[in-house]
C-alpha cells in the first residue's frame, strides 16, 4: 500500500513486500503486515498499521503524550470520518463518487484549522498528516474533474504534503507530479475575478 510505505518512509521504518500469496489478512486484503520481531503478528487496516508503525518507530518513542495522542487521533479520525466523506459507496461497497463535490462541514473546519498551521500536529510533519493528506490526494487522482478551490487551505496542504520526497518515493513522480499540477491549477482557492468595463 503506498499510504503505508509513505508513512514508513517518513518515520524512517523499513518495510518489505511480502508474497501475496500467503497474506495472513483474515479476508485476504492489502495492506497487511508482519512484524518479523514479534512472530504471529498480524496488523490490517492501514490506520492501525501506521499506529503500530507509529509506535515502532523513533518518533513514538520520543514524541510526549499530548503529540502522541494528537497523531493517534488524527489516524483515527482519517478512517472514521474522512474517508467516507472523500468516498462515497454503493451498499455493496463499490465507489461511485467523492462526497468533496459539494460543500462539507467538516471539511470546511479542516480547511479552517490549516489557515494559522502547516501541518496537522504542532511541532511539524507526521503520520497524522500521512493518513489524512493521503485520503484527500486520492480524491484528484480518481475523480480528476473534481474541484477543491472552496477550502484554500486545504489545498495548499494537500501540495505541501504531496510535494515532500516520501510522498513520491511512494506513489510514483507521475502520480506526484500530477497532482502537483492538478492542485495548483485549482488556484489554491482563490476566486477568479471578473473585469467590467464601462466605456
Amino acid at each position: 500500500s503506498p499510504l503505508v510505505n509513505w508513512g514508513a518512509s517518513e518515520v524512517g521504518v523499513d518495510l518489505t513486500m511480502g508474497d501475496l500469496s500467503r497474506n495472513p489478512h483474515p479476508f485476504g486484503q492489502i495492506p497487511c503486515l508482519v512484524d518479523e520481531d514479534a512472530p504471529g503478528s498480524v496488523v490490517f487496516e492501514s490506520g492501525a498499521i501506521l499506529n503500530y508503525v507509529y509506535r515502532k518507530s523513533d518518533a513514538g518513542a520520543t514524541d510526549d503524550d499530548k503529540r502522541a495522542g494528537s497523531v493517534l487521533s488524527w489516524i483515527a479520525w482519517a478512517n472514521a470520518s474522512l474517508d467516507p466523506i472523500c468516498f462515497l459507496e454503493t451498499p455493496d461497497g463499490k465507489v461511485y463518487d467523492t462526497g468533496l463535490r459539494k460543500p462539507n462541514r467538516r471539511i470546511a473546519a479542516l480547511d479552517a484549522l490549516l489557515a494559522d498551521r502547516e501541518f496537522l500536529v504542532d511541532g511539524g510533519f507526521s503520520l497524522a498528516d500521512v493518513a489524512v493528506a493521503s485520503y484527500l490526494l486520492y480524491v484528484p487522482q480518481f475523480f480528476r474533474d473534481v474541484d477543491l478551490s472552496r477550502w484554500p487551505n486545504v489545498v495548499r496542504y494537500m501540495k505541501d504534503c504531496a510535494g515532500r520526497e516520501g510522498y513520491r518515493g511512494a506513489f510514483g513522480e507521475g502520480v506526484q507530479g500530477y497532482l502537483l499540477d492538478a492542485l495548483e491549477k485549482m488556484g489554491g482557492g482563490e476566486e477568479k475575478k471578473k473585469l467590467f468595463g464601462m466605456f
